[in-house]
């Protein structure tokens, strides 16, 4: 019967050859799911012969992985920020990226208590969740238009201990309505929102046009229609002193800049993620 090593130097070659990036990386969070141990535990178990049903299931994983699909869906989790949560194909997988936003929040937002936070396109529930575990005295509202992700953004938020948080099924344009009309207000407002324009939707990632929900990724427009939602409404939402923080394309930083200008949002700050790209950007409110 073949070893676990055996398996993996076989499948991280025939990946490479398929066209995945880090093949063995891969392979090897392929063989961790099939085998339900750590990564790392992996290099203990190098001469353990793999049974018949485990090398069907990583064949499995693999004939997957070859299509393009995410690894994340096929795993069904993804770390972020120090959490674990579970990933469907319903939402958007959370990137590395989007944890320097909640990092940046964090930092500049320390010892500010009671804190309102908005999350508006909550998706997994990443954003939200972390937010509410690490600044555990504010208020979080998270609102998506699928109640898929609801569902399972509830389901991670227990997962991980969190209570709290008020999930909301609407559509954005129509939350940040009757918010306004109610006259209530929040300190911060985030957003990751559909920012791929409908011309760059055509020429994304396999793996992302193909198996991630659209309705997650473009705004079948020009990549700004949310982004403005949220900036128009922002005069009415937020709180003295409350802010904005929204993720965004290559490209998108001096557009939205004056946006937030115009809208009388004021220390427009541009952040830039891990690959020097201008990423996020927040804007203050300040009568």
């Amino acid at each position: 019967m073949p070893t676990v090593l055996e398996i993996l130097d076989v499948s991280s070659k025939f990946l490479d050859e398929k066209g995945i990036e880090s093949p063995r990386l891969n392979a090897d969070l392929l063989m961790a799911h099939v085998l339900n141990c750590r990564r790392l535990d992996l290099y203990l178990m190098f001469d353990r012969p793999l049974k018949d049903l485990e090398l069907e299931n990583y064949r499995g994983c693999i004939r997957r992985r070859i299509k393009f699909e995410p690894l994340q869906y096929i795993v069904g989790n993804v770390e972020f920020f120090g959490l674990t949560l579970d990933v469907t194909p319903a939402v958007l997988i959370p990137r590395q990226e989007t944890e320097l936003l909640v990092e940046i929040i964090m930092n500049e937002n320390k010892g500010r208590n009671g804190l309102r936070i908005l999350d508006l396109g909550t998706g997994s529930g990443n954003i939200a969740i972390s937010l509410a575990k690490n600044l555990p005295e504010s208020s979080v509202t998270a609102v998506d238009i699928s109640p898929d992700s609801l569902e399972l953004a509830t389901q991670n938020a227990k997962k991980n201990g969190v209570e709290g948080i008020n999930f909301v099924f609407s559509d954005m344009g129509q939350f940040l309505g009757e918010v306004a009309t109610a006259g209530d207000k929040f300190d911060l407002i985030i957003s990751n929102p559909p920012y791929v324009s409908e011309t760059d939707y055509s020429v994304v990632q396999e793996e992302v046009a193909k198996y991630e929900p659209s309705i997650a990724v473009t705004d079948f427009s020009d990549g700004y229609k949310f982004h403005k939602k949220i900036i128009s409404s922002s005069g009415a939402i937020l709180q003295e002193s409350g802010k904005i923080y929204l993720e965004m394309a290559l490209g998108q930083d001096n557009n939205l800049k004056e946006m937030m200008l115009e809208a009388g949002l004021n220390d427009v700050e541009i952040y830039k993620d891990y690959n020097k790209i201008s990423r996020f950007i927040r804007g203050t409110r300040r009568l």
